[in-house]
């Protein structure tokens, strides 16, 4: 069961569904409508929202904002072995904010969702940097 809920806007839901599922591991919960989907893995639910007139996620604000994908804000998602994961990624045509950089607690590397929101990769180098429970994508 999900106890953290982050919410994406995408440009594409079915893209995007896609992605996290295929090349990291989510489990789709639902999609019942065009613009608007909810993913599970471990303890993160991930609700994905596409621009539209509709009320919600997607909606524009009562300032006038549209949201719209993208930023520096993200998610982590532990990963076993990241440059197999990175290795992976590439070849199946996903986009990276540069390199994977050593840190002193883990190694990372940003890869982009479909619409160019930003995932944080990253391996441990301590267990004590680690997820429990966590699986690798």
């Amino acid at each position: 069961m999900a106890t953290v809920q982050v919410r994406y806007i995408v440009r594409d839901v079915d893209a995007a569904i896609r992605f996290y599922t295929a090349e990291l591991g989510f489990d789709l919960v639902m999609h019942p409508a065009p613009a608007f989907a909810m993913l599970t893995r471990g303890d993160l639910r991930l609700v994905l929202s596409a621009p539209n007139p509709q009320p919600g996620g997607g909606a524009t604000l009562s300032d006038g904002r549209t949201p719209e994908p993208g930023g520096w804000n993200r998610f982590a998602v532990q990963v076993d072995d990241l440059d197999a994961v990175v290795r992976r990624l590439t070849a199946a045509g996903a986009a990276f904010r540069g390199d994977i950089v050593d840190g002193v607690g883990v190694r990372q590397a940003i890869v982009e969702d479909p619409s160019g929101n930003p995932v944080e990769l990253f391996e441990p180098l301590r267990e004590e940097a680690g997820l429990r429970g966590a699986a690798g994508a």
